[in-house]
């Protein structure tokens, strides 16, 4: 029988509150907080490690059968830890999947590089939108968002377990790498372009470099892409929002690749 825990008070219930908030706790636990069904059934073999619902979710979706290393929160705990506003009964606590960069080449390495995207939702959309169009791996600058934020895992829709990522401190030495051993163009979204994104060949193994929402990319990440390009517009808009320019030219790609038959 499942332990029940009904105290606001209980240490778990602190922890679980904590984990929400503090990145700091995050990394040095290595684990993040799942919430909601979706993200519980999706999460791969061995990911989980504890598991905490309503009775209500527990009789009404698993026909009262109880996983492992489950207990049981009143509804009124739930909503209290819950990074949303209509909590759906179940959240768990998973360990960080953990990737070398050698796992985010595939046959023909396809890259999304980051550096220092702020919004949480806009970095989970990018995670998803990069799995959707068939992405190998993620590089990401030291200062950008949190991955491991409720927002962002929710924003994932699952991807967060299928897309290999990592964390670097210094970008242009990984993208000096990536073109150097690895032979992968690296093309850096800048509005002070002169090609347009539509007009590059993304065949072969590329990388897309995509910058701050206000700022753009510093100077030292653009000088280290093999080229500019730009996404023509209409118009007074100046820019797009950098997850939907991020989808505009990962979808480009894949559909060259596949084109080409190389994905």
């Amino acid at each position: 029988m499942a332990e029940k825990i009904t105290s606001a008070s209980n240490a778990r219930v602190k922890r679980l509150a904590a984990l929400q908030k503090k990145a700091r706790l995050r990394r040095e636990e290595k684990v993040f907080i799942l919430e909601g069904e979706r993200l519980y059934r999706d999460a791969p073999a061995g990911c989980i490690r504890e598991v905490y619902m309503t009775e209500e979710f527990l009789a009404e979706k698993l026909g009262g059968k109880e996983p492992e290393d489950c207990m049981l929160l009143t509804p009124e705990i739930m909503r209290k830890i819950s990074a949303t506003e209509t909590p759906q009964g179940v959240l768990c606590v998973a360990g960080m999947p953990q990737y070398e960069k050698e796992d985010l080449l595939g046959s023909n390495p396809f890259l999304l590089i980051l550096e220092n995207i702020q919004d949480p939702g806009n970095l989970g959309t990018m995670i998803r939108t990069a799995e959707a169009a068939g992405v190998t791996g993620v590089i990401m600058s030291r200062d950008t968002a949190d991955l491991f934020n409720p927002k962002t895992v929710r924003a994932t829709m699952s991807a967060i377990f299928r897309v290999p990522f990592l964390y670097t401190e210094d970008l242009p030495a990984q993208i000096a790498w990536l073109r150097e051993q690895c032979g992968v163009k690296v093309l850096a979204a800048h509005l002070k372009a002169s090609r347009p994104y539509d007009e590059a060949d993304y065949a072969g193994p590329c990388a897309f470099l995509i910058g701050n929402e206000g700022n753009g990319l510093t100077d030292a990440a653009a000088d280290a892409a093999d080229a500019r390009i730009h996404i023509p517009m209409d118009g007074n808009i100046e820019s797009l929002n950098a997850a939907m320019a991020a989808g505009i030219l990962m979808f480009e790609a894949s559909r060259q690749r596949r084109r080409a038959g190389r994905k």
